[in-house]
């Protein structure tokens, strides 16, 4: 059983837990949060959690020797703290003018104790905070913090990846939430995620209808205007050819929507699973260039489809089917699993085909299965956290596919139309 399910199984059965008392900090901060500003609360957390020497409120230094004395302290500490720091967050983020709080309370976490550490009180609870910027909790804090902390100049390739995860709302997810995190923690996370996306549909939109005015200005001799700003870390070029890949005509009269809905129809008449895996890889097939495809793509795809669910091969093609096969191929083409990240056929296809391409392949998938989606958006996050920590120059192949990926959902999945 992993620790998060031992706490709350703890919890919820009042064994051995230190419920009351966590009851008693988390009250405390509520109070706190409603009546202070960000630069009080700061101090006062400092003083409760990383110089730990004691506290102004005697009835909550009680309470947290209480807790940190317990005896599944180091498995239950992090879900402690993160819940802690979310109750001066969810309150920072409801008000935009309070966003810049939250990176100033991670680098709280991240500062030295200042005097003397002498109780066994506040030894413990050092160590314990120290622990802590190891956990998942502390890196999904940090990448909020990046998330609401708005950059003026994206431009700096030395820049860590990590830093660009606020461009990218399908990662938030997968990326700001961990498992403990609460239902309004999950609330707050999707409603920046929509302010996020709608914002870069609106200057993705003003970019597209300028692209094309001026095409028509040009052609009729007038002269053009000024151009709105590229919304993407894509040239204009590869913008511009994203933008006619995944929302024009692939074949002179069918967009890719309109090829997935040809496949859907064509589909139902099925007689059995076997034959629709056939029937998916001529789908998926018939947008890779030959020479790639022949060369051993085209075969390792097949064999793998062959090799889905072969117990299934007689049924006929259900949504059950379609969700797990669809998931599987997302698997095959972009990675594994967090545990087993392998993406290299997914690098091979981006240096082979083009990025573009490939991001054209993942969305016919989604376009015939549109619940699988989210699996896709949790895949590109297990590959931006492998990679977070990484100079942005030493992966635009990564930069650029995520970049593709937010132009191919807007115009797909989201409010943008050409």
């Amino acid at each position: 059983m992993d620790s998060w399910s031992d706490y709350y199984r703890r919890q919820t059965t009042n064994h051995q837990t230190t419920l009351l008392e966590e009851q008693c900090l988390y009250d405390h901060l509520l109070e706190c949060v409603r009546v202070e500003v960000p630069e009080e609360l700061l101090v006062r957390f400092r003083a409760l959690f990383v110089n730990a020497i004691g506290y102004s409120e005697h009835e909550v230094w009680l309470a947290i020797e209480r807790i940190v004395n317990s005896s599944f302290i180091e498995k239950d500490f992090k879900f402690i703290l993160n819940r802690s720091c979310h109750i001066l967050i969810n309150h920072w983020l409801m008000q935009p003018r309070l966003h810049g709080a939250i990176p100033a309370l991670v680098s709280l976490l991240e500062m030295e104790p200042t005097g003397p550490g002498r109780s066994r009180t506040t030894k413990r609870l050092r160590d314990l905070v120290q622990d802590f910027r190891d956990t998942e909790q502390f890196t999904a804090l940090k990448r909020l913090s990046q998330v609401v902390n708005q950059p003026q100049d994206w431009a700096s390739d030395n820049k860590s990846l990590g830093t660009l995860i606020r461009r990218y709302p399908c990662l938030y997810e997968h990326s700001l939430l961990t498992e403990d995190s609460t239902d309004e923690q999950r609330r707050r996370v999707r409603h920046i995620r929509r302010q996020v996306q709608r914002q870069f549909e609106r200057d993705l939109a003003q970019y597209a209808a300028y692209r094309l005015m001026n095409a028509a200005s040009s052609d009729a001799g007038s002269g053009s205007t000024r151009s709105p700003r590229n919304p993407t870390l894509l040239s204009d070029r590869k913008l511009d050819h994203a933008l006619r890949q995944f929302g024009g005509k692939l074949d002179g009269s069918n967009t890719y929507r309109d090829l997935a809905r040809r496949f859907l129809t064509y589909s139902r008449h099925s007689t059995c699973y076997r034959l629709f895996k056939k029937d998916l890889y001529e789908y998926l097939t018939e947008s890779i260039d030959p020479k790639y495809g022949r060369n051993q793509f085209n075969n390792r795809l097949y064999t793998y489809l062959q090799d889905t669910l072969p117990d299934q091969d007689s049924q006929r093609l259900n949504d059950v089917l379609l969700v797990g096969t669809c998931r599987k191929l997302l698997n095959f083409l972009v990675v594994e699993s967090a545990q087993k990240p392998n993406h290299a056929i997914f690098v091979d296809l981006a240096g082979n085909l083009g990025i573009t391409m490939t991001i054209g392949l993942l969305l016919k998938i989604l376009l015939i299965c549109r619940n699988v989606k989210p699996y896709l958006e949790k895949q590109f996050a297990i590959l931006f956290k492998h990679y977070e920590a990484c100079a942005r120059d030493g992966v635009i192949w990564l930069v650029e596919s995520l970049e593709n990926l937010n132009v191919a959902f807007s115009i797909n999945f989201g409010t943008l139309s050409l």
